[in-house]
């Protein structure tokens, strides 16, 4: 039964959804447009922020459904072990080749219904690096070192190894904006959105 929840976290994980509304909305693939990557800020970018409202919710919603499975069924298993098996999902979606977003949203819903705390101390920490940096892939990476800092003054919760783990992951899956960054080829947020003629908002 484990198994078989973990796939299915997997898959809830895997669910597409910058490239379906794309797709479905605006005949594009969000992929190949912007900074090619399937979430909600580069469908920001390229097709608006409405749409990206779309993306940002239904993506914290895998996260949040994930973790919630074993409140659900009353499964003796760790919630955010699924949640972040969802994260994994998102961002190698069997359902899209494999290319899939950067983990922050569908992360976001897993720790809403794992650790409410460990949501609010991770995500104004995620806003107030971009603010700072005007970056959104460093806020995006602090969100691992906030979570790895807030295990280690909550001892008995036992996720220092899981988020540990999660920053290497993080830097995996930004490695190319941290190659661009350094190369100062890294955008802004503030950077003028990108423009395509094939787009109609």
């Amino acid at each position: 039964m484990n198994v078989i929840f973990l796939l299915a976290a997997y898959l809830i994980g895997s669910i597409p959804t910058a490239l379906i509304v794309g797709k479905l909305f605006f005949k594009i693939d969000i992929r190949e447009h912007g900074s090619n990557n399937p979430g909600a800020t580069n469908t920001i970018r390229v097709l608006g922020k409405r749409a990206g409202l779309i993306v940002l919710i239904v993506d914290i919603g895998k996260g949040a459904l994930a973790a919630a499975l074993p409140l659900l069924f009353h499964l003796d298993m760790e919630p955010l072990t699924l949640g972040l098996i969802a994260v994994v999902g998102h961002c190698f979606p069997i359902f899209a080749h494999f290319r899939g977003g950067k983990a922050i949203a569908t992360t976001a819903g897993a720790l809403l219904i794992v650790n409410p705390w460990m949501l609010l101390i991770a995500y104004v920490t995620f806003f107030g690096v971009i603010f700072i940096t005007k970056y959104v892939f460093l806020g995006s990476i602090s969100v691992g070192v906030a979570l790895l800092i807030y295990s280690f003054f909550q001892p008995g919760m036992g996720y220092e190894l899981i988020f540990f783990l999660f920053i290497i992951f993080l830097l995996f899956l930004h490695r190319s904006n941290i190659r661009n960054f350094i190369a100062h080829k890294e955008p802004k947020i503030n950077d003028k959105k990108v423009k395509d003629d094939r787009i109609k908002k």
